[in-house]
């Protein structure tokens, strides 16, 4: 499942070429796609028209400000790209297409058997929403609703990694003296959104601490090492695409390249690139967990 690099860089990449753009079009090609409305024409009909504002991102969902052709509130467009969801930018041709000069865009093609969402600008580009697991989802917000009514997992997230008040302090209130590994609690949303699976390994790794470690044994320097570690993680991955894998791509369907600098993470048996000592794996809490038994003793 693409993590907060990977979800972060799909923003950048589509605040690049989609805000200011005007939907012309929107073809649904698979209803469960479509979260809600619960009849997906009323999604459609939502978006057309409508110009695209500045995307953020909170924890793994993206979301588009929408506004109608007078200035006026159009909603929200929100997506999650779960476990394979990608997003493809297709311009209409390199004389008429509106995309940033010297961005790369992707060769116009047929759309494929995993295209779930098709939408076009004014000028002919295309934005594809693609989809092998069909696990990604979209909702239409109205104008003045709350976003955690409609898009309800937003409710259940913690503070972003990069948010100030995320520290040591921070995290030992809320881990107390919990047995949980501390690998498991990382991966916990409503302790810190956005933070998977490669990226939990990642900055145990640099923070020098054990993924098995309970939580509550853990002091507060320690976590406020392990919070700092994180954000620099984040910061590295994020600078270079994020990580590709299996499924992800951004915008151009360019691989990230994250993957190919990373210390631990499905290094299992490879020397540590610190140390030299083979690179463990094991299950932990139903996760592949990789770590170094010299450097996170």
């Amino acid at each position: 499942m693409p993590e907060l690099p990977e979800v972060e860089t799909v923003r950048l990449g589509l605040e690049r070429q989609t805000q200011g753009m005007v939907i012309q079009r929107v073809a649904v090609l698979r209803e469960r796609a479509i979260a809600a409305p619960p009849d997906p024409s009323l999604f459609t009909f939502a978006l057309e028209g409508s110009r695209i504002g500045p995307w953020s991102r909170r924890g793994k969902y993206l979301l588009a400000k929408l506004h109608h052709r007078d200035g006026s509130d159009g909603g929200t467009w929100g997506v999650h790209l779960r476990m394979t969801g990608q997003f493809l930018w297709l311009a209409a041709d390199s004389a008429s297409s509106q995309h940033t000069p010297g961005s790369k865009v992707a060769t116009a093609e047929p759309p494929g058997r995993h295209t779930r969402v098709r939408i076009w600008s004014e000028q002919g580009d295309e934005l594809r929403f693609i989809d092998t697991r069909s696990f990604g989802q979209m909702w239409w917000v109205p104008p003045g609703q709350a976003l955690e009514t409609v898009i309800t997992g937003l409710a259940r997230l913690g503070p972003e990694p990069f948010d100030p008040l995320v520290t040591g302090t921070y995290l030992k209130q809320r881990l107390g003296s919990s047995r949980r590994a501390i690998k498991t609690a990382l991966l916990d949303q409503a302790l810190m959104a956005g933070v998977g699976n490669i990226y939990a390994d990642e900055s145990l790794f640099a923070a020098g601490i054990n993924p098995q470690t309970p939580s509550g044994e853990l002091g507060t320097a320690q976590l406020d090492q392990l919070c700092a570690r994180l954000v620099q993680v984040l910061r590295t991955s994020i600078g270079v695409g994020g990580t590709t894998f299996s499924d992800f791509r951004d915008l151009s369907g360019t691989n990230g390249n994250y993957g190919g600098e990373a210390w631990v993470y499905r290094r299992s048996g490879l020397p540590c690139r610190r140390c030299g000592s083979p690179i463990k794996r094991q299950r932990l809490g139903g996760r592949s967990t990789h770590w170094c038994p010299s450097c996170q003793p």
